[in-house]
């Protein structure tokens, strides 16, 4: 099946990095960090028996191995993101793993796709989605599910009755080894009454977004996600490239939080050098109206 991307603008203006900054920022992400949470990916499509009747749709799809992932598994895929470096790593690697012309990926016209949902299907002559994720893990930062909300909204109004939407969010705070460095994040910001800083995940979060969106709870799960480093230095910028610690950078500077990250980082560095923390995962299944 033909995979498609569209840009997704974001809700809220926030100091940004430089283009340097950014693309570095989005390579990470895509080489160390996203892979961390394939369990989580196969976990879900596997219990949702993803196959070449899914017609999905993944919201903040980063740069693109969960749509590839379904993708394999026969499923169309289109994928929608705010950030731009990231999406044009995943243009990449759809146009290598599937051969799909990345001039015909995400073209400036589908910007407003998910503004305008019903023109937008019928000027792409799309069926509607009867699948949409959301594998952004959510409730980990004040606020982080506001931009969600209006996505969701217009993404469940271009979906099947009873299609599944698959919400995502950290575990409980102890058995997420990962919490004490995220920390750090909160830590720095409450320095300063920084907005956006690290918060626990609550065990309602994703049951609330699900409330606020007008979906129907039909199933959750949890899923063991280890972080996996091969040295101290990609562990730091793994973390990093989450977006996690970017109020943290703002609130202070980004040697200060490097330096605080390696710190709280090192209980879980190994003899040969290597970082690894075991985390688990939550994920919502819930069904639209």
């Amino acid at each position: 099946m033909t995979p498609t991307l569209v840009q997704h603008r974001p809700h809220a203006a926030s100091a940004s990095p430089t283009p340097a900054e950014a693309r570095a920022r989005a390579r990470d992400w895509a080489e160390i960090q996203e892979r961390m949470l394939v369990p989580l990916y196969e976990a879900v499509y596997e219990r949702l028996e993803v196959g070449s009747w899914t017609r999905l749709l993944g919201l903040g799809c980063g740069s693109g191995l969960a749509l590839l992932i379904a993708a394999s598994r026969g499923a169309s895929v289109t994928g929608v993101d705010k950030d731009r470096e990231r999406l044009a790593l995943a243009r990449e690697r759809m146009a290598r793993e599937t051969g799909v012309a990345r001039e015909g990926v995400g073209h400036a016209g589908d910007a407003e796709l998910l503004e305008d949902p019903a023109s937008a299907a019928a000027d792409a002559g799309r069926p509607p989605y009867n699948m949409i994720t959301a594998f952004q893990p959510i409730g980990c930062a004040a606020g982080d599910s506001e931009g969600l909300g209006p996505a969701l909204e217009a993404a469940v109004e271009r979906s099947e009755h009873g299609s599944a939407v698959v919400l995502t969010g950290w575990g409980p705070p102890e058995r997420c080894a990962t919490s004490g460095v995220l920390r750090v994040a909160g830590r720095l910001t409450d320095r300063l009454r920084s907005a956006g800083g690290w918060r626990p995940a609550l065990r309602d979060d994703l049951e609330d977004v699900a409330s606020q969106a007008r979906l129907k709870p039909d199933g959750s799960g949890r899923v063991a996600c280890p972080f996996g480093y091969a040295d101290m230095e990609s562990a730091v910028r793994g973390l990093l490239s989450t977006g996690l610690y970017t109020a943290a950078v703002r609130a202070t500077d980004q040697g200060q939080v490097e330096k605080e990250m390696a710190e709280a980082l090192h209980p879980y560095r190994r003899r040969d050098g290597t970082v690894w923390m075991p985390n688990v995962f939550r994920y919502l299944i819930a069904r639209t109206p």
